[in-house]
């Protein structure tokens, strides 16, 4: 159980733990419910035992040491319920420990620092969580995006898991899609990101990664965001331009005291171990019952985000923005978003970086986001500055 919740694989590509039910154990196995009361823990008082994973938990700041978290939680029901109260997100704590995490707005003060390692020969994109200052360490395995080439446009499909990119899988969790100049893009979820969002229909006969999706496995697309390029008629050399519109986002959640909506389980058609969530038909119903957060405020609008505009350096004669130290080369892929004047916010909140991207070898980028953004989102906004922008350069 080194890096899976109820799973013994041990690959480093592994993604964060899975949230599932803890797997039947053989009969006497210390693993299983049935062998925990078979022990001495099955004598321990409750709050001693919440009080020995308390500690367990607050004693692991970060991966690989927090493998330890995960397998408490996958011992029994009764642990994993103690672990999910401990654990807090990554809004309150900067930790990514479970893989509903990667869903949930990051820190407010500080920027996760993230990096992304790409592969041009197989089309394929992984987002690592740093685990150290160093611009690439080994990091610790969150995301994998696949792009593949349409006839109008382009698919990034995102998946929990490395060697699974089929969007009929339990590890799919929302796609990037561009049109055919690659100047727009839409940001899809695979689960209901917040009350009232627009759901895409897809084909549940459509081929994707040469396997066929699943009947009995329910294909939902929401679209959570826009990304938008100016497209550059005149030729004239310079930075992108981006605008991004964060539509499961609402505007007061760059403001003080400001909230965005917090996905706390994945639905149980996202993959079939995460059997603790009730199936019903209404998907609307159930999905709402795993999202925190005042809902009803995406009716004040979404949230809006702008590329920060560089300045002109005369003595590199080159177009730069300060990154702290976290890109070390130039590329018309760097960029950093802030909050647009629209959406009615001014002075410190108005410069802050919500999400820097950049690059710092031939195949890797650093991402660092914070609040409201989640990793997935920041991810999808990333990958869109990978593919080729036939009218912007």
């Amino acid at each position: 159980m080194k890096w899976g919740y109820g799973s013994r694989s041990r690959s480093r590509h592994s993604s964060v733990v899975a949230v599932a039910e803890a797997e039947e154990a053989p009969e006497g196995s210390q693993f299983g419910d049935e062998g925990l009361r078979q022990s001495c823990w099955n004598n321990m008082p409750v709050e001693l035992l919440r009080e020995v994973l308390l500690k367990i938990e607050e004693s692991e700041a970060k991966w690989p040491m927090r493998k330890s978290v995960v397998a408490c939680a996958g011992m029994c029901s009764s642990w994993r319920e103690i672990m999910k109260e401990a654990v807090q997100t990554p809004e309150a704590s900067a930790k990514i420990t479970f893989p509903i995490s990667v869903k949930q707005p990051g820190p407010r003060d500080s920027l996760m620092q993230c990096f992304i390692k790409r592969n041009q020969s197989s089309q394929t994109y992984h987002l690592y969580l740093s685990l150290t200052q160093a611009l690439a360490d080994d990091g610790k395995f969150l995301l994998a995006a696949r792009k593949y080439r349409r006839t109008t446009c382009t698919d990034y499909i995102i998946s929990l898991q490395v060697d699974d990119m089929s969007k009929g899988s339990g590890t799919y969790i929302g796609k990037l899609r561009s049109n055919f100049l690659g100047t727009k893009f839409t940001v899809y979820d695979a689960s209901l990101p917040h009350a009232g969002a627009k759901m895409v229909k897809s084909r549940s006969t459509k081929l994707v990664a040469l396997k066929q999706i699943a009947p009995r496995v329910p294909v939902s697309n929401y679209e959570v965001a826009h990304i938008s390029y100016e497209l550059n008629v005149l030729g004239a050399r310079g930075p992108r331009r981006m605008h991004c519109v964060m539509d499961s986002i609402p505007a007061s959640a760059i403001k003080p005291g400001g909230v965005a909506p917090t996905q706390t389980d994945f639905p149980a058609s996202n993959n079939d171990s995460f059997s603790t969530i009730p199936f019903s038909r209404s998907k609307s119903a159930s999905m709402e019952k795993s999202l925190s957060g005042p809902l009803e405020s995406q009716t004040e609008g979404a949230l809006v985000l702008r590329n920060k505009s560089p300045r002109w350096h005369e003595q590199l004669q080159c177009w730069c923005l300060n990154f702290h130290g976290r890109v070390t080369v130039a590329s018309v892929k760097n960029f950093q978003l802030v909050a647009s004047p629209e959406n009615g916010v001014s002075g410190p909140e108005h410069e802050k970086v919500i999400l820097q991207f950049g690059k710092v070898a031939k195949d890797v980028f650093t991402m660092d986001f914070r609040y409201p953004l989640s990793a997935f989102q920041a991810f999808a906004i990333c990958l869109s500055s990978f593919d080729t922008k036939i009218a912007c350069e």
